[in-house]
């Protein structure tokens, strides 16, 4: 039954009611209705992860993300780590994290995942990380993409909470399950081709007006371009090295 989790469910849909948020799923049918698949999730938002879990919930199927370590320190957030099988990633490694992670697949567990690893400020798909595919071919199940789209409207890197009954539409498309075979290579090729239409129909049809903050460059909106996103990605990450204390 998993009382914890299914109470952190019961407070995802609240919260989606209580904003007036107008999720619309596609595709639901393909994420597996048992066994374990990894979900490959486009990240955009803090939030995007309450949209995908919700698709999985829709087809009577619990999510196990992969989340950084880091949010181990905050104590509620903690707590509903250890209870709802979450798998803590210490994103300098991730060693110990991946055999979990394949262990919740070979249990028949949906685990979703991120390879972009940190949100893109474009809102178009970052370089990916090999982690999905490597763990769905040793666990021996199907990679399934998703595109969450909407959700970095409410919440997003740069820009204020848009929070309240605010009516924002959110998308979730699911597209069809990838065969663990061939290559790590080979398969993280078919995820990015995947994921990279589904993204662009989805975006194609959701308004994009122009100059909007949260429309990517390349439909006319304000975003970074994804250049310009890598750009401050790297000046970030030299600042946070600068800062960083020296080994005594």
């Amino acid at each position: 039954m998993e009382p914890v989790f299914r109470g952190m469910e019961i407070a995802g849909r609240a919260v989606v009611r209580a904003s007036g948020t107008q999720l619309t799923f596609q595709g639901l049918e393909n994420l597996p209705a048992t066994g374990g698949a990894v979900v490959a999730i486009n990240h955009t938002s803090y939030i995007d992860f309450l949209p995908a879990a919700l698709a999985a919930t829709n087809r009577k199927r619990r999510m196990r993300f992969m989340i950084k370590a880091e949010m181990q320190e905050v104590r509620i957030v903690n707590f509903l780590i250890k209870h709802s099988k979450t798998i803590p990633v210490d994103r300098r490694s991730g060693s110990d994290a991946y055999p979990v992670a394949v262990q919740r697949l070979k249990e028949g567990e949906l685990v979703g995942v991120y390879p972009e690893a940190t949100i893109s400020r474009s809102f178009e798909l970052k370089e990916f990380k090999s982690g999905a595919a490597r763990m769905a071919i040793e666990a021996g199940v199907p990679v399934v993409p998703l595109i969450v789209w909407g959700a970095h409207r409410i919440w997003t890197k740069d820009h204020p909470k848009n929070l309240g009954r605010k009516k924002i539409p959110i998308t979730v498309a699911v597209g069809s399950p990838i065969e663990p075979t061939g290559t790590v290579d080979e398969v993280m090729t078919e995820l990015r081709t995947r994921m990279t239409t589904i993204l662009y129909d989805v975006q194609d049809r959701y308004a994009h007006p122009a100059g909007a903050y949260w429309v990517p460059r390349r439909l006319g909106g304000s975003a970074p371009t994804p250049a310009e996103a890598r750009a401050i990605e790297e000046a970030e990450l030299a600042e946070r090295a600068r800062k960083r204390p020296e080994p005594s």
